[in-house]
């Protein structure tokens, strides 16, 4: 019973890491967005994947002159497999997004076309499909599961959006429903993945929304612009740790004068 000695290997990874790395830049190319500057509303971003490579997935695009579409979505776990269906979602994206400016349409074809994939697999994910009008100052949107939407208001009272149904890829032909609310001057949309949310602390106690709205009231928030590093940071602090256990994705919409 008495230990005398013990035996430590060693593998060289560079090469795996190598690849993971080349896997990263590809999936870069895929979340970079080119949205055209308008005066009425500013997106912000902010992604963090959990490792070298994430599972997370968002995409905005301006589909005509008062109208922009948007999704973001959370695949489980996180890692090379998720990552793989984040770049079959970043095509599935680019094939169907038109379909947006009818969000329930737009997510249950999201949804057939990704269980066709996965039918074999227990991935699936979670996601909110949505379009901005600029003109009738309307947010129509279809959920899936979540990923959450807070509406906040200049004066800093918020809502939380219901993005209930069921997470992409679980029934093939799963229906969708359309949810929508209206958007005025000074108000701010915010999405985040679970990385922003399902944070413990040292004593296991989770962050959830309302200690994410707590961190953002301590930084002035909404009086003040957004910041994402700020936020990223305090939720480190919370967390106790080096880094996040899940991919941090966090869109903030900010609309001006309508």
């Amino acid at each position: 019973g008495e230990v005398i000695g013990g035996v430590e290997t060693f593998r060289d990874a560079s090469t795996m890491v190598h690849d993971l790395e080349r896997a990263k830049a590809i999936q870069e190319l895929a979340l970079q967005q080119e949205v055209p500057d308008d005066p009425r509303l500013t997106f912000t971003t902010h992604y963090v994947p959990h490792g070298i490579i994430g599972g997370d997935y968002y995409a905005i695009r301006k589909l005509d002159e008062d109208r922009y579409a948007l999704m973001l979505a959370d695949v489980t776990g996180h890692g090379i497999a998720a990552a793989l269906y984040t770049m079959h979602l970043s095509s599935l994206w680019d094939r169907h997004h038109p379909l947006l400016v009818n969000p329930a349409e737009f997510t249950g074809k999201m949804n057939h076309e990704l269980a066709r994939v996965v039918k074999s697999d227990e991935s699936f994910a979670t996601a909110v499909c949505g379009l901005v009008d600029l003109d009738s100052r309307v947010f129509r949107y279809a959920g899936a599961g979540g990923p959450q939407v807070l509406l906040v208001h200049a004066d800093g009272t918020h809502e939380l959006l219901d993005t209930s149904g069921l997470p992409l890829a679980i029934m093939e032909d799963a229906p969708y429903q359309e949810e929508s609310t209206k958007v005025q001057a000074g108000d701010r949309l915010l999405f985040f993945s679970d990385g922003a949310v399902e944070v413990r602390n040292a004593a296991g106690d989770l962050l959830g929304v309302d200690g994410l709205v707590g961190m953002l009231t301590d930084q002035g928030y909404p009086q003040t612009d957004i910041r994402m590093d700020a936020l990223e940071e305090a939720l480190l602090k919370h967390s106790n740790a080096i880094r996040l256990e899940d991919d941090l994705t966090l869109i903030e919409v900010r609309f001006h004068e309508l």
